[in-house]
């Protein structure tokens, strides 16, 4: 599973990384969610629900 997220497009709001502690990271020095380990969405469950709970829809899943 891919799991990106449009930096500009995200206002690091942290709703991602409430939802998926394992998978999404708050970098306070851009301002902007970063993805710590895609690779731990394929056994946390959570990565579809931070994607939908994305207030700007920053995050995007690929199921390759």
């Amino acid at each position: 599973m891919m799991v990106l997220i449009d930096q500009e497009t995200c206002i690091g709001c942290g709703r991602c990384v409430e939802i998926c502690p394992a998978v999404f990271f708050l970098d306070e020095t851009i301002g902007a969610s970063t993805v710590l380990d895609e690779d731990a969405c394929d056994y946390t469950g959570c990565c579809e629900a931070a994607a939908e709970n994305c207030p700007v829809h920053a995050i995007t899943i690929d199921d390759q």
